[in-house]
């Protein structure tokens, strides 16, 4: 799987960049088919947004979220990507 993370008014860290990297994989190990990841952190005023396309096999699920905290930004997006992720795979199963 590969990831990229791009940083709208803020600085990409290592530290923020392991973060990402750690969560979705976490998410892979649910669904193994995610070829593509597209991460977008962005800071508007007091809002830290995350937002995040996955590319998987025929489809692609979007999510985003804001926090006033990237580090929960990010883990709510990937709560929001995880349940995406596995409504996707119930309908793959049922084809």
């Amino acid at each position: 799987m590969q990831i990229n993370l791009t940083g709208h008014h803020v600085e990409i860290t290592d530290s923020l960049r392991d973060y990402v990297d750690s969560k979705f994989t976490k998410l892979e190990r649910h669904f193994d088919h995610i070829n593509n990841v597209h991460v977008i952190l962005n800071v508007e005023k007091l809002n830290q947004k995350a937002e995040a396309t996955l590319h998987l096999n025929g489809t692609e699920v979007f999510a985003i979220s804001e926090h006033t905290d990237m580090y929960a930004a990010i883990d709510s997006l990937i709560d929001k990507l995880d349940r995406q992720v596995l409504k996707h795979k119930e309908k793959m199963k049922r084809h």
